[in-house]
């Protein structure tokens, strides 16, 4: 018996209930607490602000967890253009370090949530969930800029591995002093906007097809992680959104995907929603042809015609 698609996308563009999102509430609050009570962190510029699939609106049911970023503005971490330093654009080292903020940033979570309840990871922290609140993935982070050779430069954020390297972001603007300059929050909502509020609809919708064909054994959605779904999906045009059911919606922005996901020539220039870093840079951790396959096994799992 061939399903009702028109039903189930339906179903799956919908955000999670009522009950989710209060969990996902209290973890955050629960997150906010265990900085400010933090002796070693309340006198910093220190900044909690939720990012991520929950923040962006476009988490499904079968994700229960929440990202939370903890940012230390007091310091920062910079990228400067090839031969360039500090002393180029009056900058210093800090004597605080991305090591001890984290540390501090531990010892918080650990005196409000308990040992048993924090995992310190590579990146970052992973706050158990109970049945109160979510769990949790607490990501310690400094500001970012990045220079320009006219000393200017773009604000952002980036965090240390504990195994060493740097990871660089752009999800949203936190603070009110930086530039009105869009980063993914912003992006992503006039993008749905500007599609009668089907982008991140159309994002549930893939994100659950996902997590269905991997259940169901297709291996090629395994390695297509959301954010990576959510950034194909900014990138459609808003043409592919101007239809009337989900099915027509879901079978135009899918056309698109495949007929440009094909060949590194069509998708070069496309970026996360950020609109600053390339979706398909060699640094990313899927590729171009992994994101193609899942396209082509999406197309033929629910039968577009």
């Amino acid at each position: 018996m061939s399903r009702n698609w028109e039903e189930v996308f339906s179903n799956w563009a919908k955000p999670p209930g009522e009950t989710e999102e209060e969990r996902s509430e209290n973890a955050i609050r629960a997150i906010r607490n265990a900085v400010t009570k933090s002796e070693k962190l309340k006198n910093r510029g220190v900044k909690v602000f939720v990012h991520g699939s929950y923040r962006n609106n476009v988490n499904v049911r079968q994700e229960s967890d929440v990202d939370v970023g903890v940012m230390c503005h007091d310091c920062f971490l910079s990228q400067y253009p090839a031969g360039k330093t500090n002393a180029d654009y009056g900058n210093v080292d800090a004597d605080y370090s991305f090591r001890q903020f984290k540390d501090e940033l531990e010892a918080a979570l650990v005196d409000h949530f308990g040992r048993r309840a924090v995992v310190r990871g590579n990146k970052a922290f992973d706050i158990h969930e109970n049945t109160y609140h979510v769990e949790a993935d607490v990501a310690p982070l400094f500001e970012f800029r990045q220079y320009f050779e006219n000393g200017s430069y773009r604000y952002g954020v980036a965090l240390v591995p504990d195994n060493g390297g740097r990871i660089e972001n752009y999800p949203e603007r936190p603070l009110e002093s930086w530039p009105r300059i869009n980063q993914q929050y912003e992006n992503g909502v006039e993008k749905n906007n500007a599609t009668s509020r089907a982008f991140k609809a159309v994002v549930r919708i893939l994100k659950t097809l996902r997590n269905e064909m991997e259940e169901g054994g297709i291996a090629v959605a395994k390695p297509v992680p959301g954010f990576l779904i959510e950034c194909m999906t900014w990138n459609a045009p808003n043409s592919c959104f101007a239809h009337s059911t989900w099915d027509a919606v879901l079978q135009a922005v899918l056309v698109h995907l495949w007929s440009n996901t094909k060949d590194n020539a069509t998708c070069k220039d496309w970026c996360e929603v950020n609109g600053i870093k390339y979706l398909f840079h060699s640094s990313q951790r899927w590729t171009r042809a992994q994101a193609h396959a899942f396209v082509d096994a999406a197309w033929s799992y629910v039968g577009v015609r």
